[in-house]
């Protein structure tokens, strides 16, 4: 056989294994494994006949590695062999798995055997049979010790999708509160996005929290060898953490009132309110909220209000949420221009501006920060997109902002340009049913 096939089924047949384990992705699987590859797993119900059902294999071989702990593997090459002409080659390899299960570390012996065949100038995947090893003490197989660790995992991933049921049957009964005209994604969207969203601070909670557990039982330690100082120490690293557990859970806290209040239909009643002193009371609200923050802050603040607008039916509590959601981003949209840009005469600006036209009132925010980019423009209403640092943000302001002024039979949009900054325009009819 020619030097550069043995080579090339060389590396196809460690991409192979290396699929089997779950380190490659499945999509890889297309580039070396036949449409129509047939094997056996480890057992016999792990018959295959076809990539769909291999791919299923696998992919609940990986589901069932996570819940174990420092696993790692050896594969030795033990067996090659052509069968006839040199384009149909068997491969046996050994694998050792080690892992850690319940506390316990375990090894394990495998071995997968795999027929290729030289297809299109490539090799490719025809059938393979997956076996466990003999144990080296009495030549017998592992199948029940086998047997017993499939059930363990099987157990825990029932557990976990126990609980993943429980958390998605509580998101979905806020479902019936998500109904608002024109959403602008759908329910499951919006679920996945807050279940993505909340996933992040409540690691970082877990995380600290069994990091200072295993700190707690050092200062201990250091307690019975009286050595106080390293105990001080150790104290002191807790302190952080439980500053930082403090500050993760304000923020899945914030994440879950935000959802909240996007989420609650509005009660209010439309009331005929003189937009402009509204505008003027929020453009305040939000200027001095953010000095609060940030002693720091500073802007210029441009307003122009059209007297000739009087009152304006709607729901005050609601527009005026949508205005200070405007100014409170062009805000930080200016402060963030300004902590970034090399240009000392950079003045951040914020402009506020209210007009009566033919048959509707426009409101206009507009900053002089960096602008939204253009791969962005078409996601900034969605549920949960934000651009802000984790914190900062929840991504629920402008898709909350869009519906409430949909409501209002109005239009909210954006007109940007990058480097030079952002107006959003509220356009609100005059002549309502």
């Amino acid at each position: 056989m020619e030097y550069d096939k043995i080579k090339e089924l060389e590396t196809v047949d460690a991409k192979w294994v290396s699929l089997c384990l779950g380190d490659l992705p499945l999509s890889a699987s297309k580039d070396f494994v036949l449409p129509d590859v047939m094997g056996y797993g480890t057992t016999i119900n792990e018959y295959i006949t076809n990539l769909k059902e291999f791919k299923q294999l696998l992919q609940t071989g990986i589901d069932s590695r996570e819940a174990l702990k420092d696993f790692s593997y050896t594969i030795t090459p033990i067996f090659k062999k052509s069968l006839g002409d040199g384009n149909t080659i068997l491969t046996v390899n050994e694998i050792t798995l080690t892992y850690t299960l319940d506390g316990n570390k375990k090894v394990l012996g495998l071995r997968l055997s795999t027929i290729y065949v030289f297809k299109e100038a490539k090799w490719k995947v025809l059938h393979w049979h997956g076996s466990l090893g003999m144990d080296e003490e009495d030549g017998t197989w592992h199948q029940e010790e086998w047997k017993r660790e499939n059930e363990k995992l099987q157990q825990q991933v029932n557990e976990q999708t126990k609980e993943l049921k429980k958390s998605f049957e509580e998101l979905k009964a806020t479902q019936s509160q998500l109904i608002h005209a024109e959403k602008m994604a759908s329910l499951g969207e919006l679920t996945a996005g807050i279940a993505h969203e909340i996933q992040n601070p409540l690691n970082f909670v877990n995380n600290f929290s069994e990091v200072s557990s295993e700190l707690l039982d050092e200062m201990i330690e250091e307690l019975d060898h009286k050595e106080y100082e390293e105990a001080k120490a150790i104290a002191s690293d807790i302190k952080q953490n439980l500053s930082k557990i403090n500050h993760h859970g304000k923020r899945a806290d914030s994440i879950v009132k935000g959802m909240l209040q996007h989420s609650r239909a509005s009660s209010g009643k439309k009331e005929a309110v003189d937009l402009n002193v509204l505008a003027d009371e929020y453009l305040r609200l939000a200027y001095h909220g953010m000095r609060a923050k940030d002693k720091n802050f500073n802007a210029q603040l441009v307003t122009y209000f059209d007297k000739s607008i009087g009152k304006v039916n709607i729901i005050p509590q609601d527009v005026g949420r949508v205005v200070l959601n405007l100014l409170t981003n062009a805000f930080y949209a200016v402060d963030e221009k300004k902590s970034t840009t090399l240009h000392k005469a950079y003045k951040p600006t914020v402009s506020l501006k209210t007009e009566r036209l033919k048959d509707c009132i426009e409101i206009k925010v507009s900053d002089n920060g960096n602008g939204i980019p253009e791969t962005n423009i078409n996601k900034i209403f969605e549920p949960f997109f934000t651009t802000k640092s984790t914190g900062k943000g929840t991504g629920l302001g402008l898709s909350m902002s869009y519906d409430i002024i949909k409501a209002h039979q109005g239009e909210l949009k954006v007109k940007t340009k990058e480097g030079e900054g952002t107006e959003f325009i509220i356009k609100i009819p005059l002549n309502r049913k």
